[in-house]
Parts: structure tokens; sequence; C-alpha cells
């Protein structure tokens, strides 16, 4: 199985499954941007290697700095992790909620996992419906709030797989019951308003609020661990008081402070995200498949009823040929018909099409 570690992107094991070289594969299964790291991403690793014999800081406080200023808040409302993953481990640790987790489904798996983990409660599941093209409804969400009251909401805007936006009066709708939020923002960046969609500040604003950021995505730097997440000074503090010392590595807030000066790569991102994203849909419904709507770089798909082969063995068949896509099914909520594609280049697109084609025609 592809998704044995519960993520896209394992090109280990890809070349294990289907005997193919990892640096061989045209990989749609993980979401980064496909124009790769920026250009400061290699100057930053040519130029400052030699000062990898000093410890990081361990307040992070150029990049923190920086976010500041970009966001217009205060240092001292930032915390920057080891990538999105560690932050929502750490804000679940923090909030220490009672009454259980109010999570949307289908939904990031994380979410789940760290409530597991780390929750007292139960976790209480919010269905997004397909009749409903996945969208979160809120009549649903407020009858949990009001019946279950969860003490904490892990909820993604946009959510993954879905690729859809939570409302922000939904957000202080359920603030106003007292639980804690927690709203992870890791693609919010692909949107090209995304500083007026942001709850960031709020999030400093508000102590029950909290906002996850990734960097890895927009900048396709996974390897590089980094985001970062904004909430009242007290709710940050709580979180810093339970991260392992050095989290985030020299490289890691170094690259971090450089890519967010290159204001052109942002601005190529998203031009060429608002082209190639309904290019690809179209291509995909004329093969028959549904497709719903994203503001992300990435489209959910739900397979041709005609297809007797469900995601799995579609992505076997297309593994085959040296095209990774991600079997949807692995999510919470979905089915063995639902795939998720990320929206690459024009000619990348164009190789997905003609071996999905392909495979599907088998």
């Amino acid at each position: 199985m592809l998704e044995r570690y519960g993520h896209g992107g394992d090109l280990v094991t890809a070349a294990g499954l289907y005997g193919i070289p990892a640096d061989r594969f045209l990989d749609f299964s993980s979401n980064m941007n496909p124009f790769g790291p920026p250009d400061a991403v290699r100057f930053v690793m040519e130029t400052r290697w030699q000062e990898l014999d000093r410890y990081p800081d361990p307040a992070v406080r150029g990049l923190r700095s920086k976010l500041a200023q970009r966001h217009g808040i205060g240092e001292d409302q930032i915390l920057c992790g080891n990538g999105a993953a560690e932050l929502i481990e750490l804000a679940v640790r923090a909030a220490k909620p009672t009454g259980g987790v109010g999570l949307a489904v289908p939904g990031f798996g994380e979410y789940a996992e760290a409530a597991d983990k780390f929750a007292s409660g139960p976790i209480i599941r919010v269905p997004l419906l397909e009749e409903e093209t996945f969208r979160l409804s809120e009549q649903r969400v407020m009858e949990a709030a009001q019946q279950e009251r969860p003490g904490l909401w892990l909820l993604g805007s946009p959510n993954n797989p879905t690729g859809m936006t939570v409302d922000r009066g939904l957000v202080l709708k359920l603030l106003d019951t007292g639980a804690f939020v927690v709203i992870d923002e890791a693609f919010l960046d692909f949107m090209p308003d995304d500083e007026d969609r942001t709850l960031i500040r709020e999030a400093a604003d508000r102590p029950n609020l909290l906002v996850i950021r990734s960097m890895t995505k927009f900048y396709a730097i996974p390897g590089i661990r980094l985001g970062y997440a904004v909430g009242s000074t007290e709710t940050i503090l709580a979180m810093r008081s339970l991260q392992t010392q050095w989290s985030v590595n020299s490289l890691a807030q170094w690259i971090g402070e450089a890519v967010l000066d290159d204001a052109a790569y942002a601005e190529r991102t998203r031009a060429w995200l608002a082209e190639e994203r309904p290019r690809l849909a179209e291509a995909l419904t004329s093969l028959g498949c549904k497709v719903f709507d994203s503001v992300t770089n990435y489209l959910l798909v739900n397979l041709p009823d005609s297809l007797e082969a469900d995601a799995a063995e579609l992505q076997r068949r297309m593994g085959a040929r040296g095209v990774l896509i991600r079997d949807a099914s692995h999510f919470e909520g979905l089915n063995g018909r639902f795939i998720r594609v990320a929206v690459k280049l024009r000619e990348q697109n164009e190789q997905l099409m003609a071996v999905m084609t392909a495979c599907l025609g088998e």
C-alpha cells in the first residue's frame, strides 16, 4: 500500500512497490508547489553550510520577526515548529480539551491521531457529504457544538482532501461556544487573497483561537520541516513550554526567512494555479470523473461509474507506469471510488492525463 505511513509522497515505498527508481516518478500524490524550492533555498545552503557547527537559535527570533512583520502581529504570538504536524500535537496538548474533540470528516488524518493521543474525551465527527460537494455544514457543526459540546475543534481551511475553506462566520460562532478552535491553514497560501481570508489576526487577539500555517507546501520544501502557529501570548507560551528544544533546525530557520522575501515566486505560483487547476479539472471531467471544487492545489476526484477498478487498483496501474496518485479511500468518510491528485505544471498534467486515460481503458 502506497499510503502505509498515512501520507502521499512516499517515494521510497513507491520504488519498492513498482520497481522504479524514486527519482523517476511523477508524483501527484503529494501537494507540493511544482515550481520546486525558490532560488533562495539554494543560496542559503551554498552560503551558510559552514554555520551548521553552531546550535540553532532556540527562540527562532529571525523568522518570527519576519512573520510578525508580514502579518502585523507580535513576535510573542508566533511559535515556529517542525512542520504543521508538530504544531497540531502541541495545540492539542496545550488545550487539554474536555468534552471531546470536534472534527470534519473527511479531513487530514493527523487531527484524529493527535486527538487519540492527547485528548481525554471522544472524537466528535461532523460528516462532509458528497451531495453537498463536501462543504462544511454550519447546521451540523452547530448541532454538534450545542449537543455534544466538544472542548476543542480541529478544522482544515482549506480542508484536505476536499480543498474547501471554512466560513469565517462559522469559526466565530464556534468561538462563542467557549470551545478552543484550531484552524489549519496549511494550503491557504495558494489562494490569491490569503491575507484577507486568514484568521491570523483574530487568533492573535482571541484566547481560544489558534491558526497553524505550513511553509513546506507553498515553498516546496517538505524535506525541511517548517511551520508556525499564531495565537494569544498565553496560548503560545503554553505550547512553547511543551515543545522539544531546538525543534526548528538552523537550515529551516534560514530558509524560512529567505523564502518570505521572494514575492515574485509567490505571484508566479498563484498565476499558474489560477490557470492550471480549472484546466486539469476539465480534463478529468472529460474522462467521466466527477471533480469537486477546490480553492487550492489539489483536486478530489470520484472515479467514473463505468470503471470496474477502484482507487487502489487505478493507483497500482498508474504507479507501474511511473505516475503516483493518492488513494483517497484512506481518508475517513471516503470510499474506494475516490482519488486525490495534485495540480502540477502543464506538461506534467498532460502526462497524468495520458497515463490515466490508458489505465482507465484497461
